[in-house]
């Protein structure tokens, strides 16, 4: 006997649509089974996860500054699944971004203008694109699973970036700890609303380039040829689109975005470079792609509701007393749970006998 899964000829376009709640649903569900197990109160730690960061305004402005970062590298690995492309080392280059975006405060702290930021983003989404390149070079050239790459160039980022900030970027007046020295003001991502928060303009730049990405996915005929070869490559070849090209547009969209996120993070909420530079936005972002069901638009909600994950962990753990790992494990089952409600939408499962079964039963 064994199980197979069996594409449905007609999936149901209801479902399609309800699937990200149905798992979140079910992620709940699971949360209060996993919270009685430690025997905690479900409802209180749920509470403390979900509706005590939404009581204060400060708060609400931490939870933009965490939803920013997570939006657009999943808007941007929108772009590489849509198109076929398995980008899984978003977090190698928001890292990298925040290195290359670094250099003028670091290297050059005596240039003070109103350009240093600018160029800073600019520096930032180059420093990430040309990173994710070398996936896509690797994919196009001597046809190496992207996946695997990718993923292997985040710990190099890791690496190299605490080598900076142990090494020769170390701040002498830092008491030995690692990190650089703190980036002068010209160097610093303005705050939206300083009087209410700490919310800077990271969350616009993440809500603008939702926005510009979904009007290239369903406007333009880039964002045709995204999801047609995305769907059939056979079928793109036959349009006359190449799927070489995609690779790097798809990929270096997909690294700019992350740079951006990188180089926003460093220069508006820490304000410094160090060795913490991430707590995993590049993975987590994945899960934030597909509960968005990769529409641009979608994925804004679905950054929120993950960035809710990260705030409702620390207040569950200071309140309830709860591991910081089980937001980590919260994360795990919602992308469990959106993957396996989408499997399911679109095939049904089957159980097959085997030969052997059979002439046993006979």
């Amino acid at each position: 006997m064994r199980i197979e899964l069996v594409r449905r000829p007609q999936h149901s376009a209801l479902f399609s649509a309800l699937s990200p709640f149905i798992a979140l649903a079910l992620t709940l569900i699971a949360g209060v089974i996993m919270f009685s197990l430690l025997g905690k109160n479900p409802l209180e730690a749920l509470y403390y996860y979900f509706i005590d960061p939404l009581r204060e305004m400060w708060s609400l402005h931490e939870l933009a500054i965490k939803a920013a970062p997570l939006i657009l590298i999943a808007v941007g690995l929108s772009v590489c699944y849509l198109s076929n492309n398995w980008n899984i080392g978003a977090e190698g280059q928001f890292i990298i971004g925040a290195v290359v975006g670094s250099i003028l405060p670091v290297l050059f702290p005596q240039f003070q203008s109103w350009i240093v930021l600018p160029l800073m983003l600019l520096m930032g989404m180059a420093g990430g694109a040309a990173y994710a390149a070398i996936p896509a070079f690797l994919k196009v050239r001597f046809n190496t699973n992207e996946i695997l790459t990718s993923l292997m160039l985040v710990y190099v980022a890791q690496l190299f970036n605490d080598w900076l900030v142990r090494g020769i970027w170390r701040n002498p007046q830092g008491m030995s700890f690692p990190g650089t020295a703190p980036f002068h003001e010209y160097a610093i991502l303005p705050e939206i609303w300083p009087a209410a928060g700490r919310a800077n303009w990271g969350f616009v730049f993440a809500l603008v380039a939702a926005v510009v990405v979904w009007f290239m996915l369903s406007k333009t005929l880039k964002g045709f040829e995204v999801k047609v070869l995305g769907q059939s490559p056979r079928a793109g070849r036959f349009s006359g689109f190449s799927s070489s090209r995609m690779v790097f547009f798809a990929f270096l969209v997909s690294g700019a975005l992350a740079g951006l996120a990188g180089i926003s993070e460093v220069s508006g909420a820490v304000g410094a470079l160090n060795e913490k530079l991430s707590v995993g936005y590049g993975f987590t972002a994945i899960i934030v792609a597909f509960l968005g069901r990769l529409n641009p638009l979608g994925i804004v909600a679905a950054g929120l509701v993950l960035a809710l994950t990260y705030l409702g962990g620390e207040a569950a753990s200071i309140s309830v007393g709860l591991s910081d790992k089980v937001v980590r494990a919260f994360q795990g089952m919602l992308l469990f749970f959106v993957l396996g409600c989408d499997t399911l939408i679109h095939y049904k499962i089957r159980l097959v006998r085997t030969a052997a079964a059979r002439t046993a039963e006979a």
